[in-house]
């Protein structure tokens, strides 16, 4: 059995496709971990759903933060913008079916030394602590209907074991799916897209003493950043939607496989990552 990573898909079908060709995948034998943001911004959301969705349990996903954008949007909790290419999925003949499904995904993976997670997590967390606390919200997405009413905002900006209610959700998410840089006490900072850090911050995975780093944790979300391959994280976002590249990682060795973005260097959209 062989294991791949692959980085946000984004709605770039075809690419995802051609990818599984290039590394030979084979359901019956492989398995498949993506690191969230299936849908949005690239042209085919609703077939790439339909696709990772019709692998089973040879595909582990984890939700990232257009991933719930979409939850959200189906629950009448989200407005769509420019450059969003969600229409498709939410008038979909089987949208029902995509969302159940969507919806039933996890926030963190961890399995042996591999943490997948879609933004980061917080310094103090140990792999064992953010998997835990990922349960809060999957239960929640099920179970909570005003969840997504009160999901999207900044603050919160730093995680408190007494936070309850949707505060604390709401913590949990923007680490899990939306957070690029921290100070080094774990108060996140939302409006940096690039890669270089606003004074006072660190990307997520520098800061020093953090309690994941003798684990391997493994990341998308930051297309402006690129490919990160070090000792404890592999940040394996690569562009593909914004023009460059879908990649996928081999476990355990880290072999990189990538296709390039079949709209060429312009991409789908000229949105922010």
């Amino acid at each position: 059995m062989t294991t791949w990573a692959i980085g946000d898909v984004q709605g770039c079908h075809d690419e995802l496709v051609l990818l599984l060709d290039r590394i030979n995948f084979d359901a019956r034998r492989d398995r498949l971990w993506f690191t969230g943001d299936l849908v949005n911004r690239g042209p085919r959301s609703a077939d790439t759903l339909r696709l990772v969705r019709s692998l089973g349990d040879a595909a582990t996903v984890v939700l990232g933060n257009h991933d719930l954008f979409l939850l959200a949007t189906a629950a009448g909790h989200g407005k769509l913008h420019p450059g969003d290419t969600m229409q498709e999925v939410l008038g979909a003949p089987d949208r029902d079916v995509l969302l159940t499904w969507l919806a039933g995904r996890k926030l963190v993976h961890v399995e042996g030394r591999h943490v997948l997670v879609h933004a980061g997590l917080l310094p103090q967390w140990s792999a064992a602590r953010a998997r835990a606390l990922a349960g809060e919200v999957e239960h929640a997405i099920l179970h909570d209907p005003a969840l997504f009413a009160s999901m999207r905002g900044n603050h919160p900006l730093a995680w408190h074991d007494r936070l309850a209610g949707h505060d604390r959700l709401r913590v949990l998410i923007n680490a899990f799916t939306r957070m690029r840089f921290i100070t080094p006490e774990g108060q996140m900072e939302f409006a940096t897209k690039t890669d270089r850090a606003p004074p006072g911050y660190l990307s997520w995975d520098a800061v020093p003493g953090r309690a994941s780093a003798k684990n391997h944790v493994i990341f998308g979300h930051w297309a402006s950043r690129g490919l990160v391959l070090g000792e404890a994280v592999s940040g394996i976002d690569s562009g593909c939607v914004w023009g460059r590249q879908l990649t996928a990682m081999r476990l355990p060795d880290r072999k990189l496989v990538q296709v390039d973005c079949l709209a060429g260097a312009r991409g789908y959209s000229n949105v922010a990552a």
